[in-house]
């Protein structure tokens, strides 16, 4: 709204008010409207939670250690990461935009089905939550709007690079005519664009609008995938916060490169233009991360629910289709795909076994980060582990937390330095 305000007080010459065309000026001023919103607005809604004593019950011992000093936290922060994104971006960001519209409909949707979650838990008193089929519905869903949208809206386009060839040096430009593209970047590989239309070439002369349906099934996977693994990073203090923190710093650089025609050159990967608006709603999304750690850093003093993780893995994953950018996330959030893999392996392995009438895992307990807090003492003397032995001490789950959060941020640096190395 303020965008369109004082772009309008331009044509009068009004002191400042050309600022407002410049990306950087409001990125930034998104990003510390965000910090001060989720300061100001955290400290409410902690108070009014605990009035209204919607919190926290004790966890079970067995799978947290450190649970019962949690009873009484106020839960469903992830309110607070919701306002602090849509309120700075609402204010800054240039609304009729079709790429922030969907990040703004993607943060509403998945925080209003992780809403749904918290809310069965904490007043239903139903510590299963909403049922895993209507969450994966519910993430269905935005997944197939987002790629529907993508593949029918003539206003997201690209231009696509083009190497040529002067006097023996490779030289980079950018198609003046803005086309729908299905092309994704492959990190690591030269002229490192992947089609999926090649992929669906044995379609014949369906083969354009099966490379959308298969984009669109692809879209779906990873806004479902990446939202899980949120999910389940989401078991200490800080973790998941922090962590995606990192990632949507990768990702807001990504979108910046991607949405400067001399940056993308220099850089050979697609040109996206209207892709800067991303850059001012992941500012967003870093300052709401990064204030809400302020109260949610260890000792926790409120916990974000699925309100909150659900969202942010949701945003990650749309944000990283929209800069056609979906290939690198196994990089960018390997710490979410180690959660996932653990607790697939771990349930698999266990289901195997048992069909044999064993009982084996093969870490103490899942998702990873629960692997490294775990006593000996608290394990089921009925059961096989294939690691016990790992580690060979409990950590405090603030030491955890931290460790994690210095592996997101390399991953983070990979993820950006792959735009080099190929």
């Amino acid at each position: 709204m303020l965008y369109y305000l004082f772009r309008f007080l331009e044509q009068f010459n009004i002191p400042g008010s050309h600022l407002w065309s410049y990306i950087s000026f409001r990125a930034l001023l998104t990003l510390i409207l965000a910090l001060i919103i989720s300061a100001w607005f955290g400290e409410h809604f902690i108070k009014y939670m605990k009035r209204r004593n919607i919190s926290e019950t004790a966890r079970d011992a067995s799978i947290d250690p450190f649970g019962e000093k949690k009873k009484g936290v106020p839960t469903m922060g992830g309110i607070i990461i919701i306002v602090s994104i849509l309120v700075p971006v609402l204010l800054l960001g240039r609304t009729r935009n079709i790429y922030l519209i969907l990040m703004i409909i993607t943060t509403i949707w998945l925080g209003f089905l992780g809403f749904l979650d918290d809310y069965i838990k904490i007043f239903r008193k139903n510590k299963d939550g909403l049922k895993g089929k209507y969450k994966i519905v519910g993430q269905v869903s935005i997944g197939l709007i987002v790629g529907l949208t993508l593949w029918l809206s003539p206003d997201a386009k690209i231009n696509e690079n083009l190497t040529i060839t002067k006097q023996n040096k490779e030289t980079v430009i950018h198609k003046s005519e803005s086309v729908k593209s299905l092309k994704t970047t492959i990190p690591f590989v030269k002229n490192h664009d992947f089609d999926y239309s090649k992929a669906m070439a044995w379609c014949g002369e369906n083969t354009r609008a099966a490379g959308w349906i298969l984009f669109v099934i692809m879209t779906i996977l990873v806004v479902t995938a990446v939202s899980n693994g949120a999910n389940l990073n989401d078991g200490m203090d800080g973790m998941c916060a922090g962590n995606a923190a990192a990632a949507g710093v990768a990702l807001g650089v990504l979108a910046y490169v991607s949405s400067h025609i001399e940056y993308a050159a220099y850089f050979n990967i697609m040109f996206i233009p209207g892709s800067q608006e991303l850059v001012i709603f992941l500012c967003a999304f870093i300052g709401a991360m990064v204030g809400f750690l302020w109260y949610n850093a260890f000792p926790a003093q409120v916990f974000m629910g699925d309100t909150g993780s659900l969202t942010i893995g949701g945003i990650i994953g749309v944000a990283a289709i929209i800069i056609h950018k979906e290939l690198l996330l196994p990089i960018l959030c390997g710490v979410f795909f180690m959660e996932c893999l653990s607790v697939v392996i771990q349930t698999q392995v266990f289901k195997y076994y048992k069909g044999k009438g064993k009982r084996v895992r093969v870490f103490r307990a899942t998702p990873i980060h629960d692997n490294f807090r775990k006593l000996d003492s608290q394990l089921d003397e009925t059961s096989k582990y294939i690691f016990k032995g790992w580690p060979e001490r409990q950590f405090h789950e603030s030491k955890i937390t931290v460790r994690f959060w210095i592996v997101s941020l390399i991953l983070a640096a990979m993820t950006i330095i792959t735009l080099k190395i190929r």
